[in-house]
């Protein structure tokens, strides 16, 4: 029997903070605190993400060992986000994990945000996703179509080529008047509408890349031309805008996706990321195993939007293969894949 490797992960990429403890591949504990501050700015703020980062770091952590019923002396190893993400977020947990990893004197490993993702559907006990699959990593700041061979070995099939399919909903939130985070107000007023009233183009990108840049401009002229004949047309016609909208992305995104699973002969699919929380995203997944003979693999919410249990899981199989990293490493806002 293989003995228990205990690791912390701390998340800390954006504007949650999150700290969790893993044994082997057992998730012990996942917590995470949310930052409200932004809503009243319409969006992230680097600089107060960073602040609350550093007031919310230590009792997080705090939380996580004492859920786990593990202390500090039994941790093997600390694994922390290195990127990509916020630098100011970023240089917070990687600081801290080093200082704690120095005065533990305990291996430290690095781990990529989007990687992690992918290995959230490996965090729960049951059914998981058999390689070679595909996986739909989709947030704020990435649209991304990866095939991953192994636990550790992923390649980038395509990506978006500026804004990502989050930006994207929470921009169209914006023009529409809706609070921030919108994308998941999209996602409610869009269940009530009619999917197919309104038309939206979508990017013609070669290969399996994105755009989503051109939608976004086409939503904003649409919802000013609509606005000058009918003051009220937002108002009037909100759960409309919104589901046919909505259908536009997930077309585009499905339209590359199953292009990528045909190129490559691979029938099960994942999806990773906050917008896979997305209400008529999962709907399409599970169509695609009900109508075309798809094994598709979806997280449950609390592995969809950034967590550090995801983070402790991919340090666990880095642990395995001794791929620790030295004091000396830097955060990466921009860590490729």
């Amino acid at each position: 029997m293989q003995d228990p490797i205990y690791i912390l992960g701390i998340e800390s990429s954006c504007d949650d903070t999150s700290a969790a403890v893993s044994c082997n591949q057992t998730i012990l504990s996942n917590v995470v605190a949310n930052q409200d501050i932004h809503k009243q700015y319409g969006g992230i703020v680097p600089e107060l993400a960073s602040r609350d980062h550093q007031k919310n770091i230590v009792p997080v952590i705090n939380e996580a060992l004492a859920k786990a019923s593990i202390d500090l002396t039994q941790i093997n190893a600390i694994a922390f986000t290195r990127g990509p993400g916020l630098m100011g977020s970023l240089l917070v947990g990687t600081s801290f994990a080093k200082s704690l990893a120095l005065a533990l004197n305990i291996p430290l490993i690095e781990v990529n945000h989007m990687q992690a993702h992918i290995l959230a559907h490996f965090c729960l006990p049951g059914a998981v996703p058999s390689f070679p699959f595909l996986c739909l990593t989709v947030s704020g700041g990435h649209t991304q179509i990866v095939k991953v061979t192994d636990y550790l070995s992923f390649e980038l099939l395509g990506q978006t080529q500026d804004d990502a399919i989050g930006e994207a909903f929470d921009k169209a939130a914006k023009i529409l008047g809706l609070p921030y985070p919108g994308g998941p107000l999209i996602d409610k007023y869009a269940k009530q509408g009619n999917a197919k009233k309104y038309k939206f183009p979508i990017s013609n990108m070669p290969g399996f890349d994105y755009s989503f840049s051109g939608i976004k401009t086409s939503f904003l002229y649409f919802i000013q031309e609509q606005t000058k004949q009918n003051k009220n047309f937002i108002q009037e016609n909100l759960a409309d805008i919104c589901a046919s909208y909505q259908a536009c992305l997930a077309d585009s995104l499905f339209k590359k996706l199953l292009a990528a699973a045909e190129q490559q002969q691979i029938k099960t699919i994942a999806i990773a990321g906050g917008v896979s929380a997305n209400s008529l995203l999962r709907q399409r997944l599970l169509d695609l195993q009900e109508e075309n003979n798809y094994t598709v693999f979806i997280p449950p919410f609390e592995y969809c939007t950034d967590n550090a249990a995801m983070i402790a899981l991919t340090g666990y199989f880095k642990s395995l293969k001794k791929e620790f990293c030295d004091l000396k490493v830097t955060p990466s806002a921009g860590y490729a894949l």
